[in-house]
């Protein structure tokens, strides 16, 4: 998998720069958290920061074709740009998208097409993004999900949706920590 880092951000950033600027910040600082977490994923650290920094392509004008960026950018990854399959798993259930699947009923569509990579990964991913504000900035999840609430509204899709995976999102923070802990503890 070396050179997905090298393929990914230039990629990233041709989607979102310049339609999207904070879009584009955003991923840089979720990628940047994902290389914080390096240690926890072992081998799969390159992909885990080249899925970070991809993982909302989705949004770019040019992909937003069912306005589900999760499923969005997966489909652009898979089908145009012939990225590696694990980044486009994780790309397709970042951050408990199929939550939100579910309420634009586009699960069975997701999940079909789909499927999830590990736990473990999937939880460092949403650890990374909900870490990270709009500009890309370190956060906590708990600040990130008011953020997204106050934007979208408490009754948006968005914000009802977030709220609903509140639970899971903390419980995968929570796991990741953990791992972060543990790591730390490890003799060399």
């Amino acid at each position: 998998m070396t050179g997905l880092t090298e393929w990914a951000y230039p990629l990233a950033e041709s989607l979102l720069s310049e339609p999207l600027p904070r879009r584009w910040k955003h991923s840089l600082g979720v990628a940047e958290r994902a290389r914080t977490i390096a240690s926890i994923v072992g081998a799969d650290a390159e992909l885990l920061e080249a899925a970070a920094v991809l993982h909302d392509i989705g949004y770019s004008p040019d992909l937003a074709k069912t306005g589900f960026h999760p499923l969005d950018g997966a489909r652009y990854l898979r089908d145009v740009a012939d990225a590696n399959e694990r980044v486009v798993h994780l790309v397709a259930h970042h951050s408990c998208a199929w939550m939100e699947a579910e309420a634009r009923g586009l699960r069975e569509e997701l999940e079909g097409e789909f499927p999830r990579e590990s736990a473990h990964l999937n939880d460092a991913l949403c650890y990374c993004d909900m870490n990270t504000t709009p500009d890309g900035t370190p956060t906590n999840p708990v600040d990130r999900i008011n953020e997204i609430t106050g934007r979208y509204g408490p009754d948006s899709l968005i914000g009802t949706f977030i709220r609903r995976a509140e639970p899971e999102i903390l419980a995968s923070t929570a796991r990741v920590l953990e791992r972060v802990a543990a790591a730390k503890h490890q003799p060399m």
